[in-house]
C-alpha cells in the first residue's frame, strides 16, 4: 500500500511502546485511578429510540444517502468503524472509515419481487463496501463530516480490487468490489482491514464437487447481471484510507470473516486473529514470517479442546494434499480444510479483541441454536507464556450471556482507555422481543468495568431503535468520543405503510442506518478523562 504520513508509523503498543501518529490506539491510564464509583445503566427497552445512560449524549454524524462529496453518498447498513487522527495528539480531527455490510432491496433498490434490473443491482452494489470520511469537531464541540473534503470517498461493490497472491483466484487477478463488510481491524501502519462476512448472499457459493453455483434463501442474486465467481469474496480486504486503494489478502483465508484483529510482535511480524461468523465454524490465526507482511506466513485454526493452533498448510498435511489441489485451493475452501484437520466447531465466533492489560484474546461467541446455546458467551484465549505467536493456549469462559448477567448474543467489542470492556449484542430481528430473548428487549450496548465496586458486572449503556443492532464501537484516542453504528433500523418493515422504525428522523420518515458520535461526562468518568 502507498506510504504516507499515517500508514507507515507504528501504533502505540498496548503495553508501553512509543507514541504513534495521532495516538491511533488509546493510551491506557492507571487502573487504580480510573474506575467510576457510581455508574448507572439503563433498563432494556422496546422503544424506537437510541436510548443512552445518564450522562451520555449522541449526535448523528452521517446516515444512509447523505452526500459525502459531489459524487458520492454514504452507503447502507453501516457496521465497523475506525477513527484515525490526521495529526498526532489531535483527537478532534481525523479519518473515519465505515463498513457497509449488506442492503435491504426494499429500501435501497425498490425491489419487491421478480428479476432485478441491471440498474437495481448496481444501486445495491454501490451501497455496500465502505465509506471514507474526514470528520472533525466544530467550534461547539459537535462532530461533523467535513463537506466535500478531498479525503471523502467510497469503496464499493463495483470497485476493482486486486488479490494479494501469486496465483489467480477463479481465473482472475482482481475482483469486482468488496461486500458483506462486517467488522474489521486497523493495521500498525494505519490502513483498514475490512472483512467480507456473509459473501454467499450476493453471488452464492460454489459446490466444489459439481462446480455449480449454490443460491441461499436470503439471496440478492447479483449474478443475474454480473456473473462474478463466488470465490472472489469472503476475504480480508486492506484499504488505504488516504487513497481508497485496496487489496484482498488471500493468505488470511476465505470464510465469513467477522474481523481481523492484529497484534504486532517485537520483531515486527504480525499475528492476525479472525473468526468465522457462522454456527459451528472456527477460529483462525495468521502468523507472518516477515515483518509487516499479510501475505507471507502461516495460517492456523484453533482446536480449543486440545488448546492447539493447527497449521493449514497443504504441503505439510497428508489429508490436505489428498483432498485439495494446492495451498490456494486450501485457502479458498478454508472451512472444509479446517474441518478435515480437526478444528473445534464454535458458537458463531464473531468479534475478537486483545485485552490491553494482560494480553488475553477475547472472542465473542454469539449463540448456537443447534446446541441450545441461545445467549452466547465470550471465550478467553490465554496464549502460552503470553506469546501471541505461540502454538498452544489455554481456553476458558470469560463471560456467559443470559438473564443472570443481563445480556445476550455478544457481537462487537472494544476496550476504552481504562481497559473497560464494551460489548454490543446481536439478537436476530426475527427473534427480538420474543422468547427466549424477551427479557433483553431491543439490542444494546454494554460495559464491563475492570475496576472498582462494579468490576466484572455487565451494565447496559444504550438501547437500539426497533429492529436495529448497535455495531462497530470505536473510541477516539483521547477516549472522549465513542463512534457507534446503528445498523438496519426498521429491517422487518412489511411495506411503506407498515414501517417498524422511523429512526433517526422520526415522524413518518423511513428508517436510515447511521453512525453516531457518543460523548458525555459518564464516558469521561469511566475512563478518568474528566
Amino acid at each position: 500500500m502507498p506510504t504516507n504520513s499515517i500508514n507507515r508509523r507504528t501504533f502505540l503498543e498496548f503495553l508501553g511502546k512509543a507514541v504513534a501518529v495521532g495516538s491511533l490506539v488509546p493510551t491506557f491510564i492507571p487502573l487504580a485511578t480510573s474506575y467510576y464509583k457510581d455508574l448507572k445503566g439503563i433498563s432494556p427497552s422496546q422503544e424506537d429510540k437510541l436510548k443512552l445512560a445518564k450522562g451520555l449524549n449522541f449526535d448523528v454524524l452521517v446516515k444512509w444517502e447523505d452526500a459525502i462529496s459531489e459524487k458520492d453518498t454514504f452507503g447502507f447498513n453501516n457496521d465497523f468503524t475506525a477513527f484515525l487522527p490526521l495529526e498526532e495528539g489531535n483527537s478532534d480531527d481525523g479519518i473515519l472509515w465505515v463498513n457497509h455490510e449488506y442492503v435491504d432491496p426494499f429500501f435501497v433498490s425498490n425491489h419487491v419481487g421478480g428479476e432485478k434490473s441491471k440498474e437495481q443491482v448496481e444501486k445495491e452494489m454501490y451501497n455496500v463496501g465502505g465509506s471514507i470520511l474526514r470528520v472533525k469537531k466544530d467550534d461547539k464541540g459537535k462532530w461533523k463530516v467535513v463537506e466535500n473534503d478531498p479525503l471523502n470517498k467510497r469503496v464499493n461493490g463495483l470497485t476493482d480490487i486486486p488479490f494479494n497472491w501469486d496465483h489467480p483466484i477463479a481465473g482472475k487477478t482482481s475482483a469486482m468490489g468488496t461486500l458483506g463488510n462486517c467488522s474489521g481491524g486497523v493495521t500498525p501502519w494505519g490502513t483498514i482491514l475490512t472483512c467480507e462476512e456473509n459473501y454467499d448472499m450476493f453471488y452464492g457459493e460454489r459446490d466444489f464437487k459439481s462446480g455449480k453455483r449454490i443460491e441461499k434463501k436470503a439471496f440478492l442474486a447479483w449474478h443475474t447481471q454480473y456473473d462474478n465467481p463466488p470465490e472472489h469474496y469472503g476475504w480480508v480486504v486492506e484499504v488505504d484510507p488516504q487513497t481508497g486503494k485496496a487489496q484482498k489478502h488471500i493468505a488470511l483465508g476465505r470464510c465469513a470473516h467477522e474481523c481481523a484483529t492484529i497484534k504486532e510482535l517485537e520483531d515486527g511480524r504480525l499475528v492476525v486473529y479472525s473468526g468465522d461468523d457462522s454456527v459451528n465454524q472456527f477460529l483462525y490465526k495468521f502468523i507472518s514470517s516477515e515483518p509487516g507482511s499479510l501475505s507471507k506466513g502461516t495460517l492456523y485454526v484453533a482446536n480449543t479442546l486440545l488448546g492447539k493452533w493447527i497449521p493449514l498448510v497443504h504441503e505439510e498435511n497428508a489429508i490436505l494434499k489428498k483432498v485439495f489441489k494446492d495451498q490456494t485451493d486450501v485457502l479458498i475452501q478454508m472451512r472444509k480444510a479446517a474441518k478435515y484437520i480437526g478444528a473445534t466447531p464454535l458458537d458463531r465466533p464473531e468479534d475478537i479483541e486483545i485485552d490491553p492489560v494482560n494480553g488475553n484474546v477475547l472472542v465473542s461467541l454469539t449463540n448456537n441454536s443447534t446446541k441450545k446455546n441461545y445467549f452466547g458467551s465470550i471465550l478467553k484465549i490465554e496464549e502460552t507464556d503470553g506469546d501471541h505467536a505461540a502454538l498452544t493456549f489455554k481456553p476458558s469462559l470469560y463471560l456467559a450471556g443470559g438473564e443472570e448477567t443481563g445480556f445476550a448474543c455478544p457481537d462487537n467489542m472494544a476496550f476504552d482507555k481504562a481497559g473497560n470492556l464494551w460489548i454490543t449484542s446481536d439478537i436476530s430481528g426475527s427473534l427480538m422481543n420474543k422468547e427466549p430473548y424477551l427479557p433483553f428487549k431491543n439490542n444494546g450496548l454494554f460495559v464491563v468495568p475492570r475496576s472498582g465496586p462494579q468490576a466484572g458486572k455487565v451494565i447496559q449503556m444504550a438501547s437500539a431503535p426497533s429492529d436495529a443492532e448497535l455495531t462497530g464501537p470505536f473510541f477516539a484516542p483521547d477516549g472522549k468520543t465513542l463512534f457507534l453504528s446503528v445498523q438496519h433500523p426498521g429491517e422487518y418493515s412489511s411495506g411503506p405503510d407498515d414501517l417498524t422504525s422511523h429512526w433517526p428522523d422520526g415522524g413518518d420518515n423511513i428508517p436510515r442506518p447511521a453512525v453516531v458520535a457518543i460523548t458525555g461526562k459518564t464516558l469521561d468518568a469511566l475512563q478518568g478523562t474528566e
